[in-house]
């Protein structure tokens, strides 16, 4: 073939594809059918339309159903999780069906669903296997849970790490399987067996206080009295504790703590922005006092008298070595500090936040009391940031601190 042939076949090839023009009577544009196309449905039903609506229906009701249906079965699978030791189970997550108030922290359990039980609070079973032990709680186990109120550890339990149940908003109190030789807890709050070691004082243990010395309901600041103040918000560390756990206390409703001489540990963020409730809606920073006596034997954690206590000195105790990084930072109405010759060593930001400027005047912790001469303090360990600081012109300043100071 020619170039000219290939030339006019693809002219031709070109006049082809050219729009074609329906000249469509205006009073038939909406019925006009093209010969071999379907006619138009204007205003006309499709054939077997409701049929195929109702198929479509079920398609949808169906295909929501199994989502349902998965997602209850993700839930379930995931409420608890676990990873096999050598020595039995360790509880590693808990995702909270919304509706588990108490928890108990002794066999590998599972949720399993009541058939036919829509009720979301009602319609499940916590099943344990007891041929399964837990005997290791993971850091964050609980991390941020708000429905828990109780925890039960069981006597098979040798590990719980200090940050397992972080930030339980409602937790109230942790009792202990009095069988279980590494742990106990006094009054709801977890300690080691021996109570050389204070590590969990619930979240929520103001509420659990209230009930059990008959308060009806919270005290908002304002209205606080000193009664209230003694059996709710003020709390005695047992004299034979040598640490404090890290994230004890934090965010706990404490105004005043009693610690007890020979205390050596306060460990990280041990005492971290304690608060109470201003009113409906805020909170405010709570601890004001740190006080440390020195009496023997004290095991009961509920402030009677100063003078059941023994000698009783407001600051931090002789024999404390090692504070810990943000130990009690974000406590702005704490008035005194006062740090002993004994501390070797005070972590990062231990203090931060612990003062603020109004009104031109500085208030919280305005003045850190140290007990050693500048020269002897220098030797320390001592993290970035520890004292507290205050708003200066565009900039931060630290708080003076008197060296060689005399406890209040």
């Amino acid at each position: 073939m020619s170039k000219k042939e290939k030339k006019d076949k693809k002219v031709k090839g070109e006049v082809l594809q050219e729009d074609i023009h329906l000249d469509i009577p205006e009073d038939e544009i909406w019925t006009y059918q093209i010969e071999g196309l379907a006619a138009p449905h204007i205003n006309k039903p499709y054939k077997y339309y409701n049929l195929k609506k109702a198929i479509f229906v079920i398609v949808i009701i169906i295909a929501v159903s199994l989502s349902m249906y998965f997602s209850i079965m993700a839930l379930q699978n995931e409420t608890f999780e676990y990873t096999q030791l050598e020595n039995g189970y360790e509880f590693t997550k808990f995702s909270n069906t919304g509706y588990l108030y108490e928890l108990d922290i002794d066999y590998v359990s599972n949720v399993e669903y009541i058939p036919g039980n829509n009720d979301p609070a009602t319609n499940f079973n916590v099943v344990k296997d007891e041929s399964k032990p837990i005997t290791s709680v993971r850091q964050f186990t609980l991390n941020c849970d708000d429905k828990i109120r109780t925890i039960r550890i069981g006597a098979d339990v040798e590990f719980v790490d200090e940050k397992a149940f972080y930030s339980c908003w409602a937790l109230q109190n942790i009792e202990v399987d009095e069988n279980n030789p590494n742990y106990c807890d006094v009054d709801g709050v977890l300690y080691t067996k021996d109570m050389t070691e204070v590590l969990c004082y619930p979240c929520d243990h103001d509420e659990y206080l209230r009930q059990k010395y008959g308060y009806e309901k919270e005290l908002f600041t304002a209205d606080i009295t000193a009664e209230y103040e003694r059996d709710v918000q003020t709390y005695v560390v047992p004299s034979s504790v040598k640490r404090i756990g890290a994230m004890c206390f934090n965010y706990a409703n404490l105004r005043v703590i009693y610690l007890p001489e020979g205390l050596e540990i306060i460990d990280t963020l041990a005492v971290f922005k304690l608060h109470e409730r201003k009113n409906e809606w805020e909170t405010t920073p709570s601890l004001h006092s740190i006080f440390t006596y020195k009496a023997a034997n004290i095991t009961d954690p509920h402030f009677t008298a100063a003078e059941a206590l023994g000698e009783v000195y407001l600051s931090l105790p002789e024999g404390l070595e090692f504070i810990g990084s943000d130990a009690f930072s974000y406590n702005q109405n704490l008035q005194y500090v006062f740090i002993p010759a004994s501390v070797k060593e005070i972590g990062h930001h231990a203090f931060w936040d612990t003062c603020f400027k109004e009104g031109g005047e500085i208030k919280g912790v305005a003045v850190m009391n140290v007990a050693v001469s500048e020269e002897k303090f220098n030797e320390l360990t001592v993290g970035d940031n520890w004292i507290p600081q205050y708003d200066y012109l565009l900039f931060k300043k630290n708080i003076d601190i008197t060296y060689s100071a005399t406890r209040k």
